[in-house]
């Protein structure tokens, strides 16, 4: 079964998102700078106000580039830990979305190291900070090394479908050892090109409406979404 997640920014937007059938949110603030930290209430309400989806936190503690301060690491690690003591009454899949480069442009690997060891037992996602990085290849081995469970990228392209042989060659060598989530302009007319060009079997999105002067959730995309890429 393909798995589509769905970028939202809010809690109102989040029940847009179940409602319309997305198997899992990645929960951000800020998607303007695409994407920072929640607070942590609204993480907390989401937790408790959600039924079924899987939730990612974005752990990021500001836009611009990926470089990671000492500093902004510490404030990495207390949001962490500050989600992994949420209550989570509904039992949902809750994990964490994270990524660090370093001043020559690969992977910040100690910093990733000790924000993978900090979320313990939720899963860790590397965001597309990763498509910055020139050998992904070698930069896919050593997030699996790390002990993180998936890695969302466009290939290093402008869009998953630019980037779609570079996917399936990533999706090939992480096999079962870690998940690749395709990112990047997919919509609702595109998403079965996308999953058979690359062979992933999870999609991420957003799927963006102006209401009332600001960005919300498409509940309408996201069935279509949903029901492409399940088969429907």
């Amino acid at each position: 079964m393909t798995t589509v997640e769905i970028c939202v920014s809010d809690v109102p937007t989040a029940l847009v998102a179940e409602a319309a059938g997305a198997d899992r949110l990645e929960l951000c603030a800020d998607l303007g700078q695409g994407g920072t930290t929640p607070s942590l209430g609204t993480v907390e309400v989401a937790l408790r106000t959600l039924r079924r989806v899987g939730v990612r936190v974005m752990v990021r503690p500001r836009g611009g580039d990926f470089r990671v301060s000492e500093v902004e690491e510490q404030v990495m690690l207390a949001d962490i830990a500050a989600i992994r003591a949420l209550p989570n009454p509904h039992g949902l899949a809750v994990g964490v979305v994270v990524g660090a480069l370093a001043d020559d442009g690969g992977l910040d690997l100690p910093v990733l190291r000790r924000l993978v060891e900090a979320a313990g037992p939720l899963p860790v996602t590397v965001h597309k900070a990763f498509d910055e990085v020139d050998d992904q290849v070698a930069a896919l081995e050593a997030i699996i090394d790390l002990g993180a469970d998936a890695v969302l990228t466009s290939g290093a392209a402008p869009t998953a479908l630019a980037g779609a042989d570079r996917i399936a060659t990533l999706r090939r060598r992480a096999g079962d050892r870690l998940r690749i989530i395709a990112g990047g302009g997919i919509r609702s007319h595109n998403v079965r090109q996308v999953l058979a060009e690359t062979g992933a079997r999870e999609v991420h999105l957003r799927a963006p409406v102006r209401r009332d002067g600001r960005e919300a959730t498409d509940g309408d995309e996201v069935r279509r979404v949903v029901t492409a890429a399940h088969g429907g």
